[in-house]
């Protein structure tokens, strides 16, 4: 009944935007008298956020046709998909006449948005590395006879995605695929796997939520996994490819994200309303498109979600060496040949300062220069992947942290 009655809601607010935007367009209409009164402007910038707001979204396009290398340089990049599997790709931005550079796998959070939130991220890495990405498909999108997707599900996408993009890689986990990242770390180094990472860099992730719990962990902690499995799991419609696979819906992560910060949310969309009146479309225009990539939401299969919020947030399993990947044990101290470099926001409301740098501390058998840690200072969760200091300050630590190591 949930996700049926999120689908009639949004077939109606799907008409309303249509019928806002139209509004709004009449109202800033030359032809229409009231364009030209002083309150006209102000109901076509309400009707235009409104439309904005309530309008339904698909999956975005990373929409990255060109990069500029580093000695200047314009090359096309065009995106080519090297590996698919029923609940993700291996994607791959081939930079047009390019050869050479640090293979760098990008691990796109599975957490209810694409990995085109991560656009940011891919445009900043692409002039001094070779970028691939985990393109995670959208749950209710999968046919149930593709079976189910867990978390070793995850580790072993992980794994073979590697073995694709071939020896001496170097991946970056951002957010919650830190843990798998990690995992399948843990395991190719104590296998000696030949297409083990070189460098693992893990940014805002939680690889040990006892260290400064975020809200998000008291959400996760202070209920039983019952609750989780009777109150949030909902079942895919059957107009849809994946119609009765049990998911949680990305619109209720994203209800929940948008409630942490309610009120930074609301004055983000005052300030377009403002800016639109004003007459400043630049400005409105960039923060329409902050939420366009906001709220495009994909859900995440019940295993995933059920078994991440037990073994990371509510068991800890990785950090008190209990986590096992089908039966076998994952062990931190195995890491001896990949390089690991931990990153995290001084203001990150979703992984507590710690938590990231747990990695460092567990990988017990690595070789201490083969370890770093960097705390970006007044950066949020998002600053850290995307934005000014992302690409000014954070960034250029993780292209020397990869240079250092390659070869």
């Amino acid at each position: 009944m949930l996700y049926d009655a999120y689908e009639i809601q949004r077939s109606f607010l799907s008409g309303a935007s249509l019928m806002a935007n139209f509004g709004a367009g009449w109202m800033q209409n030359p032809a229409n008298p009231l364009a030209h009164t002083q309150f006209g402007p102000m109901i076509a910038s309400g009707l235009d956020v409104f439309a904005h707001a309530s309008q339904p979204r698909g999956k975005p396009e990373f929409n990255l046709p060109f990069t500029v290398l580093p000695d200047g340089r314009e090359v096309a990049v065009r995106e080519e998909v090297v590996l698919r599997k029923p609940f993700g790709q291996l994607k791959h931005f081939v930079r047009e006449g390019v050869e050479g550079g640090p293979r760098l796998l990008i691990v796109a959070p599975m957490s209810g948005h694409y990995a085109t939130l991560l656009r940011g991220t891919v445009e900043r890495m692409l002039p001094s590395a070779d970028v691939y990405i985990t393109d995670w498909r959208d749950a209710k999108l999968v046919p149930l006879a593709d079976g189910r997707f867990t978390l070793d599900d995850y580790v072993d996408y992980l794994i073979e995605f590697l073995t694709v993009v071939g020896p001496g890689a170097h991946v970056l986990a951002v957010c919650q695929p830190t843990v798998p990242a990690y995992a399948a770390a843990c395991l190719m180094n104590a296998d000696k796997h030949p297409c083990r990472p070189r460098t693992l860099t893990m940014m805002g992730g939680p690889i040990d939520t006892r260290e400064a719990p975020t809200a998000v962990n008291t959400v996760a902690t202070q209920r039983p996994l019952a609750w989780f499995q009777n109150n949030v799991i909902a079942t895919v419609p059957f107009f849809y490819p994946g119609g009765g696979r049990k998911v949680y819906p990305g619109f209720l992560q994203l209800a929940g994200f948008m409630a942490m910060n309610l009120g930074n949310h609301l004055m983000s969309h005052y300030r377009m309303f403002q800016q639109l009146v004003d007459g400043d479309g630049e400005s409105a225009e960039a923060t329409k498109a902050f939420y366009e990539e906001y709220r495009s939401v994909c859900d995440m299969t019940e295993e995933f979600y059920l078994q991440t919020i037990e073994d990371v947030f509510q068991r800890h399993k990785l950090p008190k060496g209990e986590l096992l990947h089908r039966g076998r044990k994952v062990d931190p101290a195995a890491i001896t040949d990949t390089a690991l470099l931990a990153i995290e926001g001084e203001r990150d409301d979703i992984s507590g300062i710690g938590q990231t740098r747990a990695a460092l501390v567990l990988a017990t058998a690595l070789d201490p220069a083969r370890k770093r840690y960097y705390l970006a200072k007044n950066v949020g969760h998002y600053g850290i992947f995307n934005g000014r200091r992302w690409r000014e300050i954070i960034a250029p630590v993780l292209e020397a942290w990869i240079a250092a190591h390659e070869g």
